[in-house]
């Protein structure tokens, strides 16, 4: 393992001296990966050999093609590399060095499966975490899950309902009280999920940790894919009226639906890696044409790491299409203004490396862009998130940089005025 800064960047060249230097970053979009402890330390004792839990075992086979990862844990004693696997109820889901790859070269960076020994321990560990975002001038980080998946879908697609209940409790009692706790100083700000399969429980774990001081909770760009109804239904009211009461804001990371866009299933990863805003631009028309917004004037959403550069095209045509087609295109009644006026008051692009999107920042909005350093993800700008902010952000004024790396986020997450979180 390569540890040095050069070792796993990605970034796009180095800014000029007079570009505007980059304030200290609030990153939107990070990862944690769960310690090995989190469930076991937390539910009921009848639940440890059911609950998630993590075994040492060797890989059968795993495969990522279409959008679909596949993998399959072998037996003890068995050929093939050996790796830390999450276990649950009947699923069986590998650590891989995609989860994990800060510190590694681009060549080493591979499909296959690790150990906790294996990873940065700024994957898992608070102090280390710390550190690695010093190394990255980040000052505070919203941090989205690992085994849960990105919106808890693993909680969602299991048998047991009251077990998955508990867990994405435990998984958010944990993320507030240790992972953003003390050690963190403010610095790691909760990001917390809900049951999924019932509106109503999760308007109440809404409430719950709004209460301690929660001002994010993820969700999933395209509900239906999870077999959950979609947001032009009235199913998740409950959900978003407390969203809207309690100023959360909705958070959807791509691949939140268990399904990443592809075109084939035989389409290589790097198919789906190149479009990976796909789903971000479906979930945003969808939410744009559904009437929520005007619903629930409060209801504030974010795509993390969907990228910024595809919204102007898609904002233009939704404006024509409910100009134009809103009498016999099913929004009428429920669309009242333009797409492109309810986006600027309701809808948050996030991105890490997008120059284009930056050119395009009036056709956007300022105050709808935030910033990301995705880490500990294959696609992290770290350790030189400073320096590809400034390359691509030389050309704007310093207030709109401000705004862009710090300011929106403050405003969004209910930060303090120095960027930190702090619980109630």
């Amino acid at each position: 393992m390569d540890s040095s800064p050069a070792a796993s960047s990605n970034a796009s060249p180095a800014a000029s001296p007079a570009a505007t230097p980059l304030p200290r970053i609030i990153s939107v979009d990070d990862h944690t990966v769960e310690p090995s402890t989190v469930w076991q330390d937390r539910l009921p004792k009848k639940y440890l050999d059911t609950g998630p839990r993590v075994v040492r075992a060797p890989l059968k086979e795993m495969t990522f093609l279409g959008g679909r990862f596949k993998p399959v844990m072998g037996e003890p004693g068995d050929d093939g590399p050996i790796g830390d696997w999450w276990v649950y109820e009947d699923l069986h889901r590998p650590l891989t060095r995609l989860d994990t790859a800060v510190g590694f070269s681009r060549d080493e960076i591979k499909l296959e499966v690790i150990t906790y020994e294996q990873m940065r321990p700024g994957s898992y560990d608070v102090p280390s975490r710390l550190a690695d975002m010093d190394v990255n001038h980040v000052q505070s980080a919203l941090c989205f899950p690992t085994f849960p998946r990105f919106c808890g879908q693993t909680f969602t697609e299991a048998a047991d309902r009251e077990l998955g209940l508990l867990c994405v409790r435990a998984y958010n009692d944990w993320t507030v009280e240790e992972w953003c706790g003390p050690e963190a100083g403010g610095r790691l700000i909760p990001l917390t999920l809900v049951p999924l399969w019932d509106a109503g429980l999760a308007a109440a774990e809404v409430r719950r940790n709004a209460a301690r001081g929660v001002r994010a909770v993820a969700f999933s760009e395209i509900p239906p894919h999870l077999g959950l109804p979609s947001v032009h239904t009235d199913d998740w009211d409950p959900f978003l009226a407390a969203c809207d009461e309690t100023g959360t804001v909705v958070a959807m990371h791509i691949g939140s639906s268990s399904r990443m866009p592809s075109t084939s299933e035989d389409a290589p990863p790097a198919v789906g890696s190149t479009i990976t805003f796909a789903n971000c631009c479906f979930s945003m028309v969808d939410w744009l044409m559904s009437g929520k917004f005007e619903r629930f004037p409060n209801l504030k959403v974010m795509y993390a790491e969907g990228q910024i550069g595809w919204i102007p095209y898609i904002l233009e045509r939704a404006d024509v299409v409910w100009e134009e087609n809103r009498g016999w295109g099913g929004v009428a009644d429920k669309v009242h203004r333009p797409p492109s006026e309810l986006f600027a008051d309701h809808v948050y692009g996030c991105f890490f490396d997008d120059a284009f999107g930056l050119r395009n920042l009036d056709s956007i909005g300022v105050g709808n862009v935030l910033y990301e350093t995705d880490y500990p993800h294959s696609d992290s700008t770290w350790p030189k998130s400073r320096e590809v902010g400034e390359a691509q952000m030389g050309h704007l004024p310093p207030d709109v940089v401000e705004r862009i790396v710090r300011g929106n986020a403050i405003e969004l997450l209910g930060l303090t005025e120095d960027g930190l979180w702090s619980p109630r």
